[in-house]
Parts: structure tokens; sequence; C-alpha cells
């Protein structure tokens, strides 16, 4: 019933499915990128920066690109965004194939990262579609969660195929296509997309990284795309190692198809109690899923590991992308997601590189010690993390909605 409330106001469905082509691109360019590299200059350290080049330009133009959408609007921002990473894509192949300076491939991938983060777009348009109803909100961020963890499973899936049935050209270019193709259709769905908000005389200015909440939720969420970040690349690696490295996307979608279970189920349930505590037990969940890791000696047994660990992903995501809409006002409510997915990168990237290297230069599966270490970081951090009524901008007046 709750998923039927979610897709009921009209338009719902047609942005639904744009965003859904413009973020499946997301599960493939990792694994498609990392396949191109290795395949022309065998090297998993400079894929491993190359993503972190990519990462990082997100994470420093991403909260930038949100504010302007919340005072433009998503399309006239998004299509000239999208355009300008689809070239940066284009200048990656050329600087791989040209053997160009590290440098220029490195400036190449910060371009490509330059797209729309289309997660924040279609969660502005939930809290649009849904502002008055808080139990239909709830099931929105765990469709998102649940809509992101099948690009994650079917995305490298599809990266892996086209680049052993193709090339891993073939892979890279089809998802640079894909995400230039799925914000076009977006753009076609104006019915839905939030209107610019104009800020009243009076009412507060500034990032909504000045939230009280927000810093300490981002450097939470560092920590927890550092699970990611490492997990992805050792898992490639630690494939390889054992002559199954086309198996390694399979082994991925495993941790991935375990989060999007959860989060369908967390989608139904009605959510109770104060949704930071139940962040902490998702953390917590996390942390111990995580722990087994290094002790994988096979790729079956490691993915029945990462199955289990999935499970406590969604509901992780999810409560935190809930806990923006506590934290930060309507008006900044693109910049406030963008920020949460700018944490997550900057973790993502740190990951990435670090496991690139633990690949190249330490055992097997080395890598794999780092993610529970990281979530329970991650649960530190949650400890200072202190929510307040969340604050509604009104005709000039800031009204506190308990």
């Amino acid at each position: 019933m709750s998923y039927r409330a979610l897709f009921a106001p009209r338009g719902a469905v047609g942005f639904t499915l744009a965003v859904l082509v413009a973020r499946f691109p997301m599960g493939m360019f990792s694994v498609a990128a990392t396949l191109l590299v290795t395949g022309l200059h065998g090297s998993y350290s400079l894929a491993g920066l190359g993503g972190a080049a990519t990462l990082v330009a997100v994470a420093v133009a991403g909260p930038w690109q949100a504010r302007l959408v919340d005072r433009y609007g998503q399309t006239r921002v998004s299509l000239p965004a999208v355009l300008l990473a689809t070239l940066g894509g284009v200048g990656v192949v050329a600087a791989l194939y040209g053997h160009a300076p590290i440098g220029v491939y490195l400036a190449a991938c910060a371009v490509s990262g330059l797209g729309p983060n289309t997660g924040s777009l279609a969660r502005a348009r939930w809290a649009q579609l849904h502002r008055d109803d808080e139990t239909v909100l709830h099931t929105a961020y765990a469709y998102e969660g649940v809509a992101d963890e099948l690009c994650y499973i079917l995305g490298p899936i599809a990266a892996m195929a086209l680049a052993t049935g193709f090339s891993p050209l073939t892979a890279y270019l089809t998802a640079s296509l894909l995400a230039l193709l799925g914000i076009l259709a977006l753009a076609t769905q104006r019915r839905t997309e939030p209107p610019p908000t104009s800020r009243p005389r009076g009412s507060s200015s500034g990032s909504a990284l000045r939230a009280p909440g927000m810093p300490a939720l981002i450097v939470m969420l560092v920590a927890t795309g550092g699970v990611f970040g490492t997990m992805e690349i050792t898992t490639i690696g630690f494939a390889q190692a054992h002559g199954h490295k086309a198996a390694a996307s399979l082994v991925l979608s495993c941790y991935a198809l375990g989060s999007c279970l959860s989060g369908l189920a967390f989608g139904l349930w009605r959510p109770r109690g104060r949704p930071v505590v139940r962040l902490r037990w998702a953390l917590a969940a996390m942390a111990l899923t995580l722990a087994p890791l290094p002790f994988a000696d096979g790729l079956v047994q490691l993915a029945l590991i990462l199955l289990v660990a999935g499970l406590a992903t969604a509901p992780t995501m999810s409560t935190s992308m809930g806990l923006v809409g506590e934290l930060v006002p309507p008006a900044q409510l693109t910049e406030g997601f963008t920020w949460t997915t700018t944490g997550l990168l900057v973790g993502i990237s740190a990951g990435t590189a670090a496991g690139g290297r633990l690949v190249d230069h330490a055992p097997p599966g080395a890598g794999y010690h780092v993610p529970a270490a990281a979530a329970l970081v991650a649960l530190a951090c949650s400890a200072c993390l202190r929510v307040r009524p969340r604050v509604r901008e009104t005709a000039g007046e800031s009204v506190y909605v308990q």
C-alpha cells in the first residue's frame, strides 16, 4: 500500500523512469573505468587515482551545483552539467588511448564527474510531491535506496558483460550515453520539478552545511563511503587473484542485493522512535556484518558474507537521507541531499585510492580489513550527531516543527 501511495501523483512514474536511466550508469562507471584502465595500462593504482579524481570533483562541485538547482531549477542546471560531464568522459578515453600525461588523464576524470546528482534531484522531487506526508516520504527515501542498489546490482553486470562481450571501451561509452539520455528525459518531466526557491526577506542564508547537525552527519557519511570504496576495488583484485576477474561484478552484486532486499522491507515499515537512534543501530549492524570479510577464502564465501552485510546498508542510507529533511530548510533540500552524497563520495574516493594501492602492493584481500573499521568510525561519529526540531521557513519566519 505504501508504494502505491508513493507513485500515485501524476508524473511520479515518468520522472522515476527517467531517473532510473540516468542513475543506472553509476553502477557501471567504476567497473567499466577500472577494466578500461587496467586493460590498457595494467595498473590498479592508476584506476584508483582516476576514480578518486572523479569523485573528488563530484564532492567539490556537487554542493555548489545543487545550490544553483535550488535557486534556478533542475532543468536549467542539469542539462549543461551533463553535457560537460559527457565531454569529460570523451576526454578520459582520449587520454587513455593517447597515453597522455597522468595530469591530463586526471583532469579529464575530474570533468567527467561534473554531471548532476540524480539521487538528489529525485529526492527533492519526492519531497515536493509528498511534503505533507512523512510516512510516504519515509517510503520514498527507502525506495531511492532500493533504486540505487538495483543499479549497483545490474550496473556492474552490464558493464562486465559489455566489456567481455565487446570491449571495456564499449562499456564505458554506453554508461556515458545512458547518463546523457536519462537527464535529457528528466528535463521533459516538468510537472514534478520543484519550483526554484527565491529566499524571502529575513530568511536564513548561506549553505545548507551550516544547518545544525549537518557537519556531523557528513563526517559520518565520509567514513561510510570508505566502506564502499575500499570494498569495491578490493573485490575486483581479490577475484582476479583467484583467477575469476569477471566474477567480481557478481560478487559485488550480492552486497547490493542484500541492501535492496532490506530496503524494500524498510520502506514498508512504519518508522518508530528517533531517526538518529535507528541510524546508530544500523551502523552497528554494518560493522558487525562486515567483520568476517578478511576471513573469506574464496569467492563463494565472500559473496555470502557480502549478501548478509548488505542488509544493513539500506537502513543506514535511508535513515541518513531522512535526517536531511529534519536538519535542512525546505528551500535548501537539494543542496542538503547533495552534501550527504559529497560526504559519501569523499569517503569512497579515499577508499578507492587506498584500496587500489593495497591491491597492487599487499596480499589479495588485505583491503577487507578496512570496511568494518570504517563502519566503526562512522558509528563513533554518529554519537556526535544531535538533531534539533526541523526548521520550516514560511513568509520570512522560522517555524520549528517537532
